[in-house]
């Protein structure tokens, strides 16, 4: 998954299909334990929605407009529109129910 940060975001989300955006940090465990599920899921959906993520560490202002509280926190986006998100590791199976409730939006 390919790391945005303040300069590379705006043109991320606002791309034609959906992408998702996960907020993270190296120190985080439960990341840790998302990040390969979302590796995973990027492979399967490859053409139809694209994965992101921003280490919010290092992109504190990208976190502070999202309002991130909590990580890892994952937000859904269509054409620079916030569609769906969720916040903690989330099974797989849920991930994909998230995933394809944003398709829907």
């Amino acid at each position: 998954m390919m790391e945005l940060n303040a300069k590379t975001f705006e043109d991320a989300i606002n791309d034609d299909c959906l992408v998702v955006i996960d907020f993270y940090a190296d120190w985080c465990g439960p990341c840790r334990f998302l990040s390969p599920i979302l590796e995973k899921l990027e492979e399967e959906y490859k053409g139809r929605v694209r994965f992101y993520k921003v280490n919010v560490d290092e992109n504190s202002e990208l976190a502070n407009y999202f309002g991130i509280t909590s990580i890892p926190t994952v937000l859904m986006f269509k054409k620079g529109r916030l569609v769906n998100g969720f916040i903690g590791a989330l099974p797989e199976s849920n991930i994909r129910e998230e995933i394809e409730k944003a398709l829907r939006a």
